[in-house]
């Protein structure tokens, strides 16, 4: 792919780097209209003029949408032919395969399609929101669900009396039983620090609707038919043996938006969590959560073919590789830091921020290389989401490096985008690493 507008900010450690936000603005474009059907009462409508009709901008924009949005139907106004190509990508190769299965049967259960339509024949928009969250009256736990390490909170009338973070690797685990005792053991936990407990709230990485588990990294060890008998249920599970009492789960970003718009008073808010993955929510500038998917670990920001590699979808240049531990393991070689290769993640991590604390300008490149990248993807989120306010969140924004990778980004919109304006928004060290706990509990109405 041919990228003729280049960067005027090049990261230190990744200067390949292709940000989708100049991939599409680059040259003339053929319009292409979408509406993306997750129910016939939930639609989401997109429009883009895609350079030249370039097939594989095309893909990266629509994939893009899928994950940000979520859909199991496609419905495509433009010329027959990309319709045509756009269809067999999702039916005969591996990329497209794996969108298509978990946008598909994995999280709607039908069959994904791409139908092409006449342009006056496009299905209208159909938007859900609601308010999510925000509840702060009386005796409450919430849990936080990262692929290293749980975090639970006791609250009470919305001030937290305990909270913990526990690590852990679930991934490795194949027993369903075993993951419903660690989180029960978390509840248990907390509620020792109450007198009684009225609700219980919780975020995840992964898919969540009406409680259920739809797709999860979390659960990637369990096998599918078990996956189906408990792992889909398991929250529902949990409220039962907590008597029934409210109890919602949902997607881990939709809890860092939320944090965001109750800590700043304000709607219109994008929140990005750079921790184990990647994990993205949105409140809209009314301050209500939508029905779109938010997954933008899978999004694509870098259209470098080359780019590196998402370990699950197998796809290039999506969000996950830049902004979440991965990136930092993966830029520790490029930096010449000496860590060793063979530690988990999270110790990698540990050990480039201590590195930073001594001001070691290997460990600063890394986070200067994620920054650049994170505004040039800021710049490419404002083209589908309607925002003013991005907060960050997550682990790797611990200690002096969060700071750098706000400087960066923020140094990337005033060279390049100086009419786009972010408010970047990074709590203190406790809010970030207990926030979307605490920040959980306010999500069951008593």
């Amino acid at each position: 792919m041919d990228v003729t507008q280049q960067p005027n900010v090049i990261t230190p450690l990744q200067p390949e780097f292709q940000p989708a936000v100049l991939a599409m603005r680059a040259r003339k474009g053929i319009k292409i209209e979408l509406a993306l059907e997750r129910s016939p009462d939930s639609i989401s409508r997109a429009a883009a003029d895609v350079p030249d009709g370039d097939f594989r901008l095309l893909e990266r924009w629509v994939k893009f949408l899928l994950w940000s949005r979520g859909a199991h139907r496609v419905h495509f106004s433009g010329p027959k032919e990309l319709c045509e190509q756009l269809r067999r990508h999702y039916a005969e190769s591996a990329t497209g395969k794996f969108d298509a299965e978990i946008m598909g049967r994995r999280i709607y259960e039908r069959a994904f399609e791409v139908v092409w339509c006449e342009a006056e024949k496009l299905p209208a928009g159909r938007e859900q929101s609601a308010a999510l969250g925000g509840h702060l009256n009386g005796c409450r736990i919430g849990f936080d669900l990262g692929a290293s390490d749980r975090k639970i909170a006791a609250v009470i009338d919305g001030e937290p009396v305990f909270t913990e973070e526990v690590p852990w690797d679930p991934r490795a685990h194949s027993d369903p039983q075993w993951h419903f005792e660690q989180i029960n053991d978390c509840l248990r936990r907390a509620a020792s620090h109450l007198p009684r407990v009225d609700a219980i709230g919780g975020s995840a990485a992964g898919v969540y609707v009406n409680n259920q588990v739809k797709v999860a990294s979390l659960f990637r060890g369990i096998p599918e038919d078990l996956f189906a008998r408990r792992i889909k249920g398991l929250f529902q599970e949990l409220k039962k043996a907590w008597n029934n009492i409210p109890f919602e789960v949902v997607n881990d970003g939709e809890v860092t938006a939320l944090a965001g718009a109750i800590a700043l008073k304000s709607g219109g808010v994008l929140g990005i969590s750079m921790g184990s993955s990647q994990a993205g929510g949105y409140v809209t500038p009314e301050g209500q959560i939508t029905s779109w998917l938010n997954e933008l670990a899978f999004a694509p920001i870098d259209y470098n073919p080359n780019a590196p590699v998402d370990e699950w979808s197998g796809d290039y240049g999506c969000g996950v590789q830049y902004f979440s531990q991965q990136a930092v393991g993966r830029l520790i070689a490029k930096a010449g830091l000496p860590v060793r290769s063979d530690l988990p993640l999270p110790e990698k991590l540990v050990k480039v921020q201590k590195a930073m604390a001594t001001h070691d300008e290997r460990a600063a490149s890394i986070y200067h290389t994620i920054g650049v990248c994170f505004g040039y993807a800021a710049a490419h989120y404002a083209s589908f989401y309607d925002f003013k306010h991005l907060l960050l969140l997550g682990r790797v924004t611990t200690g002096e490096g969060g700071a750098v990778i706000i400087s960066q980004a923020e140094r990337v919109l005033r060279e390049e985008f100086p009419d786009l304006k972010i408010h970047f928004h990074m709590p203190d060290e406790k809010e970030k690493r207990h926030g979307q706990a605490i920040a959980a509990a306010s999500l069951p109405l008593i």
